[in-house]
């Protein structure tokens, strides 16, 4: 424990005596974020759910680049406790789905027009987070042309290789053949599964004990897209209870869009190694 933990509480609060707990959370603006374009009783559910969603996204970027960068340290019991942490988040973020399905198709209709042309389709920490991981569908980049500073960002880490590319390298650096994937220098794209980088996740996992580090750092990707996928899951089906399939708003394809995206995988050869063990 530190210095000012064993104080009494009258001795640490006058270390900061201008210092309140609303004021080191910035709750006055936190709170008062919330403004509603309706009369309807659920907006302030809708709106509140997703601003949630936001902060929680906003962490698991920052956890997620951390990650990325003691991987390509080779700092890897820091990257363990970070990727447990954005499982973790994503534990969070699926339990939201939770409360926001309480609401009903005619409770969301009361305020579906306030909305406009908005849809978490624009979310770009959502595609941050994707861009990341490694799913690198650069079509998406044209949801945020509107706002250039999102533009600077997703670019920025398109420039720099995703974890998943980090997590291969490292394979490379201890000695595995990862084919092609050693050579890459274009991090834009999403790349393509690898017959050679399956066969060395394959060594990895036929012999745990001698590649320890790799098979835990293996399994913790798969935990993290584990519950990604299950949020993508509760998305999708939060959405067809809500809506059905009628078109989303922004004119985004909704329900239909949704499914497409349950088959993406971020780490492709991590699942598919599985059959063959």
């Amino acid at each position: 424990m530190t210095e000012r933990e064993h104080m009494p509480d009258e001795a640490a609060a006058d270390l900061m005596p201008d210092m309140s707990y609303g004021d080191y959370l910035r709750l006055d603006r936190v709170l008062d974020a919330q403004k509603l374009h309706s009369t309807a009783h659920d907006e302030l559910l809708f709106i509140i759910q997703h601003q949630v969603s936001e902060l929680w996204m906003k962490l698991a970027i920052h956890e997620i680049r951390s990650a990325k960068q003691a991987i390509a340290e080779d700092r890897l019991r820091p990257a363990f406790k970070m990727l447990t942490r954005v499982a973790r988040i994503f534990e969070q973020l699926n339990n939201a789905w939770d409360v926001l399905r309480t609401m009903t198709p005619s409770e969301y209709t009361s305020f579906r027009g306030a909305l406009g042309q908005s849809s978490g389709f624009q979310s770009w920490q959502y595609r941050a987070v994707e861009f990341l991981a490694g799913n690198r569908n650069l079509t998406m980049l044209k949801q945020h042309r509107g706002n250039p500073q999102a533009i600077s960002t997703l670019e920025a880490i398109l420039s720099e290789p995703s974890l998943y590319d980090e997590a291969l390298l490292l394979l490379a650096r201890r000695g595995f053949d990862i084919g092609e994937d050693a050579k890459r220098s274009d991090w834009r794209d999403t790349r393509k599964p690898s017959e050679k980088v399956q066969e060395a996740w394959k060594q990895v996992y036929l012999a745990p004990d001698d590649h320890w580090a790799l098979y835990e750092l293996a399994e913790k990707l798969v935990d993290f897209e584990d519950y990604f996928r299950r949020w993508r899951f509760n998305h999708v089906t939060t959405v067809e209870r809500i809506i059905g399939l009628k078109r989303g708003t922004g004119g985004t394809l909704g329900v239909s869009y949704l499914r497409r995206m349950l088959e993406v995988e971020l780490f492709p050869e991590l699942w598919y190694l599985r059959t063959e063990l």
